[in-house]
């Protein structure tokens, strides 16, 4: 059994900032645990129509390097600028890329162990042992679970026709929509960005339709513009308060006060956690329940050219947005059956894609997390969101006490975090935390 001083687990973007971040630090013995690292789900099967959802220059994955990520696209296209949306794929190249120069010039520091790893133990001595699926073992004095995000979310309402190949659970899947077929009715369950970059995919392979996205409320996530940044000069972000009526009136009194809502909501992105924290419990739940769904749609948007060609496929009606609950599905010889609330006869559709997101990350299946919940060395996290955290990124066990050798970032953070999922605020977590396995420097994540 090897002995190392960090192990981290999973290879995507959140693993290998968290390297990069170690790596920056005097930290001599990492070993990064993964069957394929370098570009994890959302960065490796993106085809070139799925476009990042935030500007190159908020992209690097170097936090005290910002313009690292810009830089490296400069590299083969000298007018790629600080506002550009890169595609999904590209940046998959750049963070695989800096893998490899990391992994070249560390001098042997940095070790790819090229496996799934399937448990986590405490060492009896002191710090962690990782087991892989081949049974390999390594001892680590830490272990950061780098996990990403969680399996397709599994929906209720689908399960008289889960097994039906026509029913797509998983749309980022190896050949997920090789069945769809191309003269019929397509639904799309959600109408967020990953329902956006299924309808490009789809579109792409000559899918005609229509495609109908369905949600609750209908809602398309906003659009990017180049300059709203500069509108922030002045403003002041409100301050976290335990009133969400109270927050809510203030950022509503802000937009008001600028040419440009986007400048308040870039405003306030880097005090959203402690927005989050200040609501409590309570407020925490009304905020989840009624106003999310909104803030999801300004904080995360569209890149212009993104917003023109959904434009441009509602214009056609290649793409129609409708906004309506799944009351039912049945499966039919030449079809799948759907009823919507509101509508009495049923809708025919000759596929159905899930484009909901990620499930929770403690019913995705995966055996590590299993095994950490039932040895007791992790726990759910709020309203069963992510794994129970401490401020800092310690992973608590079942009894609420943090293990001082088992840290995790970003989506596994979610609950006690609301924005925790992408690359700025993982990279600044993972620069904290190597900064805090080498010198012992408090944390406040």
């Amino acid at each position: 059994m090897r002995t190392v001083q960090v192990a981290v687990i999973g290879g995507g973007a959140a693993g290998v900032l968290t390297v990069v971040a170690l790596l920056g630090t005097p930290v001599h013995d990492v070993v990064l645990v993964d069957p394929s690292p370098g570009r994890g789900l959302a960065y490796g099967p993106a085809e070139a129509c799925h476009l990042l959802n935030s500007p190159a220059r908020a992209m690097s994955a170097y936090e005290d390097e910002p313009t690292h990520f810009l830089e490296w696209c400069q590299g083969t296209d000298p007018s790629s600028g600080p506002g550009d949306f890169i595609s999904r794929a590209r940046y998959g190249d750049y963070l695989a890329e800096t893998l490899g120069v990391e992994e070249a010039a560390g001098l042997g520091r940095l070790s790819l162990l090229r496996e799934r790893a399937v448990g986590v133990a405490r060492h009896p001595g002191r710090g962690m042992v990782v087991t892989t699926a081949s049974g390999e073992r390594v001892h680590a004095d830490h272990v950061v679970l780098a996990l990403g995000q969680g399996r397709a979310r599994r929906l209720s309402v689908m399960e008289a026709v889960r097994d039906d190949p026509r029913y797509i659970e998983d749309p980022w899947a190896p050949g997920a929509f090789d069945r769809v077929p191309s003269g019929e009715p397509v639904l799309l369950v959600g109408t967020g960005l990953t329902a956006i970059d299924v309808a490009f995919s789809l579109s792409e392979r000559g899918v005609a339709g229509p495609l109908v996205a369905v949600s609750r409320h209908g809602l398309l996530p906003r659009e990017h513009t180049r300059g709203a940044a500069e509108a922030v000069r002045g403003l002041a972000a409100p301050e976290p308060t335990a009133s969400l009526a109270g927050l809510t009136r203030r950022v509503r009194a802000l937009a008001a006060s600028v040419p440009d809502w986007r400048a308040v909501v870039d405003l306030m992105r880097p005090s959203v956690d402690a927005y989050w924290r200040g609501l409590g419990p309570d407020g925490r739940e009304r905020f989840v329940r009624h106003l999310a769904r909104y803030w999801e749609i300004h904080r995360h948007r569209m890149a212009p050219a993104v917003a023109e060609r959904v434009a441009r496929l509602r214009a056609t009606g290649a793409l129609r947005i409708e906004a309506a609950a799944i009351v039912s599905v049945s499966p039919a010889p030449d079809a799948l059956s759907v009823r919507l609330g509101g509508g009495e006869t049923p809708r025919r559709f000759g596929a159905i894609v899930n484009c909901t997101g990620r499930d929770r990350l403690t019913v995705t299946g995966d055996p590590l997390v299993n095994g950490l919940l039932a040895d007791g060395l992790a726990a759910p996290g709020p309203g069963g969101n992510g794994l129970g955290v401490a401020l800092d990124g310690a992973v608590l066990d079942a009894a609420g006490h943090p293990n001082p050798a088992l840290w995790t970032l970003g989506p596994p953070r979610f609950g006690h975090l609301w924005e925790t999922t992408a690359v700025p605020e993982i990279r600044y977590q993972a620069k904290v935390l190597a900064d805090h396995l080498v010198t012992g420097a408090p944390l406040g994540v």
